[in-house]
C-alpha cells in the first residue's frame, strides 16, 4: 500500500540553488534495504543514536526505526523511562518481557513528582531560617548597594485576603530578585495598630454592657494592644507561609515606643513650622463611630438615595435697586439635605450667571396660588418639571443684582441675607440658589467666612438635634434618620415646600461601619495644606510613578485636598499632646511641650499620656501653671500614624527610600499622608518611585464580596479547604505565580478555574526539572562538564536561545513586569525545552554510553539549564527553585539557590555563533515532516510516529540541503559521508 501527501514546503537548495515549490511526502510499503543496518537490538539502537536518535538535528525530522520489531521495543523504552521518571516499574512488551531494561540508562531522582507543598514548602521555609539565607544576603557582598522597599502597613484587624497576598507576594519577589542581583536588602515589614476599628472589636467583644460602659480609657487601650498584637502574629504566620522574607522578628508597630516617638516627632516639627492649627471648621463625621474622619477613610457604595426637595424661601424687606420692584418674591432652593435647612444663614448665587423673576401658575383644580420665584435662567424648564407648574419669565438679570436680597428663615422666621458665591454654583442641577449651611459643607464654611456668617451645627455627636435647632418639635431627630421627614413637614406647613423626590447620588459613607456620614462643624486639630501644597506638588514631579499614568491621578488629589482633620474623639490611638486652659479653652501645644512628652512616649509609650499627671507631662516652664489646665483627650488620625511610618525607620532604611508598593486606593491614602508630613519635614517626597496594583476580583470582574461568596481565602490556596477534592492544596508557589502572572497594572481577576490552571502550568514545570534531575543523576560538572566549543550545534543552538530568554527575565525584572518574565520562561519551557530539546535528548540520554560524548554534552546543558532556569524562577516561584537546588546532583558551593547569585551565561558562549542559525531551518523541516506523519496517521496507515522511517534519498536530500552551508550540521548527525544525486522527494515507510 503506498499513499502520496503532497504538502507545500517551498525551500532554497543551497548545495544547488534551485528552489523547490513543493515537498512531497510519501508512505510507501518497508524495503529490505532500508534501515535495517543492525541486527541486535543494541546495535540497532547504536545506529539509531548515531544517525538521529542523540538529539542531533535529524532526529528533529523523524525516528528512524530499522524493523517493525525494533519499533515495537523502542516504545517499550521510552514506557521504561517514563516508568522511571514516576518511579514505577513497568512490563516491557507482551508477556513481561523485560530484556531491554538494562540496556537503558534511566533517570534517577528522589525530586517528588508531586510538590506536596502543604508539607514539603514549609520544611524549605524551616531550611531558609535555619541557614540564615535572608541574613547571609544582607551580610554578604552587595556591589550593586543597597535598595529599601518600605513595606505599607497592614491593619491589624483580623484576617488576611487575596489583596494582602497579591501585595506582599509583589513586593517579596522584588525583593529577592534585588537581593540575588546584589543589592543590599533589608525588608522592615509594618502593621498599623491604632485606629476604631480595633477600639470597637474590643467594644463589641464585651457582651455585659455594664462593664462595657464602665471601661477606662486605659483599660480599653490595654484590650485594644493585646487585640492588636494577637492580629499581628496571625498575619506574620500567615505572610511567612507565603515565603515572604523580612525582618519579622523586628517589625515596626505604631504601637510601639519608638514609632509613636517618631510620629510625635513630626508633629513637633509640623507645629514649629506652622503647619498644625485648631479650628471650628465643618468636617466628615460619622454618628455611628461618633467621630471625625478623613477623606481616606470613606467610602462612596452605589445604590444611596437622598430625598431632595425644591424650597421657596420668602423674600422681606426692601428689594435691591438692581431688581425689579415684585411683591411675594421668593427665592427658589434645591438640596438633597433637608436636615440642613434649620443651620442655614444664607443663600448664595452666582454673578457670573443669569437670573430670572418667573411666575408659577398650577391647574386651576389643584387649587395652588401663584408664586413669583426667583431661578437660574436655563433651569426654568426642569423646574417647572419637578413642581408641576407653567412659568412664565417676568424679568432677568445678573446674579449681582440679587446682593443685598434678604429672606425670611424657613425655620426660625430671622431675616437671612442673599450673597455671591462662586464657580461652583452652576445652572447644571436645581435653582442655580444655592442654600448655604456653613456649619454642615466646605463651600459653605468659605461663604460664612468672607461674610461673617454664623457657623451654625446644632447636631450632636450621635446625630441629633440639639436645643440650638430653632424649633422645639426638630430636637432629638435623628439627622440620618427621621429629621429629613420632620423639616420637610415643617416647610410644607409653613407653605414653603415646592416639590420633594428621591434623588439616587453618591454619597459618603463610614469605610469602617458602612453607615452615612455627614458634615458637621466641630472644634478640630488641622494640618494646613495651602502652606504644603506647592512643595508638595514640586516632591511629586521628582518622583517615577508605575504606571506612569498614576502620576495624573495624583497631582489633582493634592491640588484639590482641603486642610487634613488629623484628630479624631477616640482612645485607641497616639495622643494630640495638647493642653487646653480650664478658664479660657485656649490650646497650649508649643515644640517644647511637644518634645518634653515625645522623650516621655519614648520611655514609657502613650500610655503615660493618661497615666500620669498635668504636671508631669508639662515641661519644667509650665509646671507652675499645672493646675491651670487640662489635657487634651483628641488622639491623632491613623493615617497621621501610618504616614509617619518612613521616619520611624528612616534610622534603618534611610531617606528618601527606593520604593513604595500598594494598591491603588493609597494614592489618597498611605501614598498622600506620607507625602504631606515629609515634605513638611524633609521638604521633599518620602520615596523615589511610587509603584500600584489593581485590587483583587473574581473570574467575572467582579469585587469580592462575602454577600456574592465569590470571597477566595490565601489560606485555602495553600492548604486546601474542607473538601480537599473541590478545593485541594495548591501550595504558596502556585499562589505566588498567580501573583505574578497577572497584570497587575489594574484589577486582576482570581478564581478557581485560574488557579486550576496556574496549578496545571507548575506541575509541567516542575516536571521537566524532574526530568532534568532525573537525567544528571550520575553527572559531576567538575571531571564530566563538556566546553561550549565541543557541543553539538543543537546544544549550543538551546543554550543561545535560553540565555535570550534569561537576559528577557531579566529585564523585565529590573522595570517590575513579573507577567513578561513568567510568560518567557513558561513559553521556554514548555515549547524550546520540553518540546524540542528534551524530546530529543531522550535517545541521548537513555541509549547512549554512559560516559560518552553525546550524553555528557547533552548533561552538561541540561544542568546549566536547570540551574540558571531555577535561579530566574527563584524570585517568584521560591520554593520549587529550592527544591530543585536541594535535589541537585554533585557538590554545590552554596547552601542555598538564593546565595548562587543570578543566572550566568554559559562558558564560553559569548562569542557569536552563526552556525546555530541552521536550527530554524531544520525546526521547519520538522514542521513538515510532522504533517506528513499526521495525514498518514488520519489514514490509519501507521499508529504512531514510531513505525515510520526515512528513506535513503530523504537522507540524501537532507545532505544537499546543509552540505555547503552548515558542515557541521552533517557531521554531527552522520551524514557527512552521503553521497547520491539530488532529492526533491521526501519519503516515509509505514510498517
Amino acid at each position: 500500500m503506498e499513499l502520496q501527501v503532497r504538502a507545500a514546503v517551498p525551500c532554497r537548495l543551497p548545495a544547488c540553488g534551485k528552489h523547490v515549490a513543493r515537498r512531497t511526502v510519501m508512505a510507501t510499503r518497508p524495503s529490505a534495504n532500508v534501515g535495517a543496518s543492525a541486527a541486535t537490538p543494541a546495535a540497532t539502537a547504536a545506529s539509531s543514536t548515531a544517525v538521529f536518535g542523540s538529539g542531533l538535528l535529524l532526529g528533529v525530522l523523524v525516528r528512524r526505526v530499522a524493523r517493525r520489531s525494533w519499533g515495537r521495543r523502542r516504545k517499550a523504552l521510552h514506557r521504561l523511562a517514563a516508568a522511571a521518571q514516576k518511579g514505577q516499574d513497568a512490563k516491557v512488551g507482551a508477556g513481561g518481557n523485560d530484556i531491554y531494561k538494562n540496556t537503558v540508562l534511566l533517570p534517577k531522582t528522589d525530586f517528588s513528582q508531586r510538590a506536596n507543598g502543604k508539607t514539603r514548602e514549609v520544611e524549605i521555609q524551616k531550611f531558609w531560617n535555619s541557614q540564615g539565607v535572608y541574613q547571609k544576603l544582607q551580610d554578604g557582598p552587595n556591589p550593586r548597594g543597597s535598595f529599601t522597599l518600605h513595606d505599607g502597613p497592614p491593619y491589624a484587624n483580623g484576617s488576611l485576603h487575596m489583596g494582602h497576598a497579591l501585595n506582599k507576594i509583589l513586593k517579596d519577589a522584588i525583593n529577592k530578585f534585588k537581593a540575588v542581583r546584589g543589592y543590599k536588602v533589608k525588608y522592615i515589614p509594618g502593621w498599623d495598630c491604632h485606629g476604631l476599628p480595633i477600639e470597637l472589636k474590643v467594644l463589641q467583644g464585651i457582651k455585659n454592657t455594664k462593664e462595657r460602659q464602665g471601661l477606662t480609657p486605659l483599660q480599653l487601650r490595654k484590650r485594644a494592644a493585646e487585640f492588636a498584637l494577637e492580629a499581628v502574629k496571625e498575619q506574620r504566620t500567615s505572610f511567612e507561609r507565603y515565603g515572604v522574607w523580612g525582618d519579622f522578628d523586628k517589625p515596626y508597630l505604631t504601637l510601639l515606643p519608638k514609632y509613636e516617638s517618631a510620629q510625635l516627632g513630626i508633629f513637633e516639627e509640623m507645629v514649629r513650622g506652622g503647619h498644625i492649627y485648631r479650628g471650628r471648621k465643618p468636617v466628615y463625621w460619622s454618628p455611628s463611630t461618633r467621630t471625625a474622619l478623613a477623606e481616606s477613610e470613606l467610602e462612596y457604595p452605589e445604590g444611596h438615595v437622598s430625598p431632595s426637595i425644591y424650597a421657596a424661601f420668602r423674600c422681606v424687606g426692601e428689594l435691591p435697586a438692581t431688581l425689579p420692584q415684585t411683591e411675594g418674591l421668593e427665592v427658589a432652593v434645591w438640596t438633597t439635605t433637608p436636615w440642613t435647612i434649620p443651620a442655614n444663614r444664607a443663600v448664595a448665587v452666582n454673578p457670573m450667571l443669569q437670573y430670572a423673576i418667573v411666575r408659577a401658575d398650577w391647574a386651576a383644580e389643584e387649587g395652588r396660588p401663584s408664586r413669583r420665584l426667583i431661578v437660574g435662567v436655563g433651569l426654568e424648564d426642569s423646574l417647572a418639571k419637578v413642581i408641576g407648574a407653567t412659568l412664565t419669565v417676568e424679568a432677568q438679570f445678573d446674579g449681582g443684582a440679587l446682593e443685598g436680597l434678604k429672606y425670611e428663615h424657613p425655620i426660625t422666621s430671622v431675616l437671612t441675607p442673599v450673597v455671591m458665591g462662586g464657580d461652583y454654583i452652576t445652572t447644571e442641577s436645581g435653582t442655580g440658589l444655592v442654600h448655604t449651611a456653613p456649619g454642615h459643607g466646605a463651600d459653605d464654611f468659605l461663604m460664612g467666612q468672607k461674610y461673617g456668617l454664623e457657623v451654625a451645627a446644632p447636631v450632636d455627636n450621635a446625630g441629633n438635634f440639639t436645643e440650638e435647632v430653632g424649633l422645639e418639635s426638630l430636637v432629638g431627630a435623628n439627622v440620618l434618620e427621621d429629621a429629613n421627614q420632620r423639616v420637610t413637614e415643617v416647610l410644607k406647613e409653613r407653605g414653603l415646600l415646592l416639590a420633594m423626590k428621591p434623588y439616587p447620588h453618591k454619597y459618603p459613607y463610614d469605610w469602617r461601619s458602612k453607615k452615612p456620614v455627614i458634615t458637621r462643624a466641630t472644634p478640630q486639630w488641622f494640618a494646613s495644606i495651602d502652606g504644603l501644597r506647592a512643595r508638595a506638588m514640586e516632591a511629586v514631579s521628582q518622583v517615577q510613578f508605575i504606571p506612569a499614568n498614576y502620576a495624573n491621578r495624583m497631582r489633582p488629589m493634592i491640588e484639590g485636598r482641603s486642610d487634613w482633620c488629623i484628630s479624631r474623639q477616640r482612645s485607641w490611638g497616639v495622643p494630640i499632646p495638647a493642653f487646653f486652659h480650664k478658664d479660657t479653652g485656649e490650646a497650649l501645644l508649643t515644640p517644647e511641650s511637644i518634645r518634653h512628652v515625645r522623650d516621655i512616649v519614648a520611655e514609657k509609650g502613650t500610655d503615660a499620656w493618661w497615666e500620669l499627671s498635668v504636671a508631669e507631662l508639662l515641661p519644667e516652664e509650665y509646671r507652675g501653671d499645672a493646675d491651670l489646665y487640662e489635657k487634651g483627650t483628641d488622639t491623632m488620625d491613623v493615617w497621621f500614624d501610618s504616614g509617619s511610618s518612613w521616619a520611624a525607620v528612616r534610622d534603618e532604611l534611610g531617606s528618601p527610600i527606593d520604593l513604595y508598593l500598594e494598591g491603588s486606593d493609597q494614592h489618597r491614602g498611605w501614598f498622600q499622608s506620607s507625602l504631606i508630613t515629609s515634605v513638611a519635614v524633609q521638604g521633599v517626597a518620602p520615596y523615589k518611585a511610587v509603584m500600584t496594583h489593581g485590587f483583587c476580583v473574581d473570574g467575572d470582574g467582579r469585587k469580592m464580596s462575602k454577600s456574592i461568596g465569590n470571597v477566595i481565602d490565601p489560606r485555602t490556596i495553600i492548604e486546601g479547604g474542607a473538601d480537599q477534592k473541590k478545593q485541594p492544596a495548591l501550595g504558596a508557589d502556585v499562589l505566588r505565580f498567580w501573583a505574578a502572572s497577572v497584570d497587575f497594572t489594574s484589577d486582576v481577576a482570581i478564581s478557581p478555574t485560574i488557579l486550576s490552571s496556574m496549578g496545571e502550568t507548575y506541575k509541567k514545570i516542575r516536571n521537566r526539572a524532574r526530568f532534568i534531575l532525573g537525567n544528571i543523576h550520575d553527572f559531576n560538572p567538575t571531571t564530566d562538564a563538556v566546553a561550549y566549543a565541543e557541543l553539538p550545534l543543537l546544544d549550543r543552538y538551546i543554550i543561545k536561545k535560553a540565555e535570550s530568554v534569561f537576559t528577557i527575565m531579566t529585564e523585565a525584572y529590573e522595570e517590575y513586569s513579573f507577567s513578561r518574565a513568567t510568560s518567557a520562561l513558561v513559553a521556554f519551557l514548555q515549547i524550546d525545552l520540553s518540546s524540542l530539546y528534551l524530546d530529543l535528548a531522550k535517545d541521548r540520554l537513555y541509549t547512549a554510553g554512559q560516559s560518552s560524548h553525546l550524553r555528557r554534552s547533552c548533561q552538561t546543558v541540561l544542568r546549566w539549564m536547570l540551574v540558571n532556569s531555577a535561579r530566574v524562577m527563584a524570585p517568584v516561584l521560591s520554593h520549587l527553585a529550592e527544591d530543585i537546588w536541594q535535589f541537585l546532583p554533585g557538590e554545590k558551593e552554596e547552601a542555598s539557590i538564593f546565595l548562587s547569585g543570578w543566572w550566568a551565561p554559559f562558558p564560553g558562549s559569548e562569542e557569536a555563533d552563526a552556525s546555530t542559525d541552521a536550527i530554524p531551518k531544520v525546526f521547519g523541516l520538522r514542521s513538515a515532516v510532522n504533517l506528513a506523519l499526521e495525514k498518514a496517521r488520519r489514514s490509519s496507515m501507521i499508529g504512531s510516529s514510531l513505525e515510520a522511517t526515512a528513506q535513503r534519498f530523504f537522507l540524501l536530500l537532507l545532505y544537499r540541503l546543509f552540505a555547503r552551508r552548515y558542515p557541521p550540521l552533517l557531521m554531527l548527525s552522520g551524514l557527512a559521508g552521503l553521497a547520491g544525486p539530488r532529492q526533491t522527494m521526501v519519503s516515509i515507510d509505514v510498517k
